[in-house]
């Protein structure tokens, strides 16, 4: 539930916030739905009467979570997730920010369909959201959508949602329209026809289990591709979900050329690997599927040092329907809102990442891409705040999730850390008890 908009001073915490390089001690004051003040030694003196102090001894000051990739039901898909239950799961995860993919039904492929997405979340969403339109219409791969109106209306950017434009000319023409309007373009890099009937990563596990394996090579093949495109080009590219080793050496000489590519990768991807699937578990059958353990090694590698840009959720609910089949006929797909920041803290906790790096690849950098104004706790800023318990031990029961569907990867897994409170604009929308 919303609270009211009292001024709130963050009191006693470790601030965290990457866009000022900052990792130290002290308070954040919150005020008419903007952060007034971020800084060591604010105290309880210098501040407007009747504001709400809260004591964050021992917590996490950080900027709010953007997701840059969830599947969120509406239009279309209501039973799957809503706006109003995606929200509430992202704010009890910690995201003050969604970023919803086109492949509703309809297609978010024109400007009446953005401008639905935005006002239907603005009535019934308690974090912000904002849509990426169709790169092509009807998500067919043929025939390019009108990228400037698109963005006009709203669109953050600009995606086929999971599906990969197989049509190199097609692809062409996208980056090089899109870069007239410095549109970002994000491409889900996983080759249909290499992939054909797999399932899971192509291997020695796949063949243990009798499984149709779906090889790394699918993933690199269109990645290289597009890569020559945006040389050829000069368009904005974001790789959506990068999985493998192959994959990053790619990417990397694209950006030693000097090109403009940025890459995610999911958080799936950086905790889990194949072996995970264990007995046919079909919670964690996923496109693209999961990879080796030197794959997820090399992805965890990139993020520290800055090559992977930002870590998403991959949010993708699916019916118990759906799930509840044999593991080659079950969909791909899992929720992550709201598991998201507490299976990356495991990173953190056995020193394979910082947590500055981490907030970086959560909120300060998807925020420079999408050029939204989160990211920082500077003063001025947006008050999209959230609080961290980054010790408190605690088991998923996913009876207690907040989305609708309960298809998590992370079904009864101990964690340690998690939000305690999440404030949007000021107001707190979610608090831990």
């Amino acid at each position: 539930m919303l609270s009211d908009r009292r001024p709130i001073l963050l009191a006693n915490a470790r601030i965290v916030d990457p866009a000022r390089d900052l990792d130290a001690p002290g308070d954040v004051l919150i005020a008419d739905g903007v952060i007034r003040d971020s800084r060591r030694g604010i105290g309880a003196a210098g501040v407007p009467e009747g504001t709400d102090i809260i004591n964050c001894a021992g917590k996490i000051v950080a900027p709010g979570l953007i997701d840059m990739r969830a599947f969120v039901g509406e239009p279309g898909a209501g039973h799957r997730e809503t706006f109003a239950s995606a929200s509430r799961a992202a704010a009890a995860g910690g995201i003050t920010t969604i970023i919803c993919q086109p492949d509703t039904s309809p297609v978010i492929d024109n400007s009446a369909t953005v401008d639905f997405v935005l006002r239907r979340a603005r009535d019934t969403a308690i974090v912000n959201i904002h849509p990426m339109a169709a790169l092509t219409k009807g998500l067919a791969g043929t025939e390019m959508t009108e990228i400037g109106l698109l963005k006009a209306a709203g669109a953050v950017a600009f995606t086929d949602g999971d599906r990969s434009v197989t049509n190199a000319q097609v692809m062409r023409r996208i980056l090089t329209y899109a870069r007239d309007f410095d549109a970002l373009i994000v491409h889900h890099t996983e080759d249909p026809h290499l992939v054909g009937e797999g399932v899971m990563n192509e291997g020695e596990f796949a063949a243990r289990l009798g499984l149709m394996g779906s090889p790394a090579a699918a993933e690199a093949v269109v990645l290289e591709r597009d890569m020559r495109l945006v040389a050829l080009t000069g368009g904005r590219y974001h790789a959506a979900s990068l999985t493998c080793a192959e994959s990053l050496d790619i990417l990397k000489r694209a950006r030693d050329a000097g090109l403009h590519v940025s890459a995610s990768a999911s958080i799936n991807h950086l905790t889990l690997n194949e072996n995970d699937i264990g007995p046919y578990r079909t919670f964690l059958k996923l496109s693209p599927p999961l990879r080796s353990e030197d794959d997820r090694r090399a992805l965890v590698a990139a993020l520290a040092s800055g090559l992977i840009d930002v870590v998403m959720s991959d949010h993708n609910p699916q019916d118990v329907e759906t799930k509840r089949l044999p593991f080659a006929e079950a969909a791909a797909g899992a929720v992550g809102l709201e598991t998201m920041l507490p299976a990356a803290l495991r990173l953190v906790h056995n020193g394979e990442l910082d947590f500055k790096t981490l907030i970086r690849a959560m909120s300060t950098r998807p925020a420079g891409l999408l050029g939204l104004p989160g990211g920082s706790l500077r003063p001025g800023a947006p008050a999209d705040v959230i609080v961290i318990d980054p010790d408190t031990p605690w088991v998923l029961d996913p009876t207690d999730l907040k989305s609708q569907c309960k298809n998590t990867p992370f079904d009864e897994s101990r964690f340690s850390g998690r939000v305690v409170r999440t404030i949007v604009s000021g107001r707190t929308v979610y608090e831990h008890v």
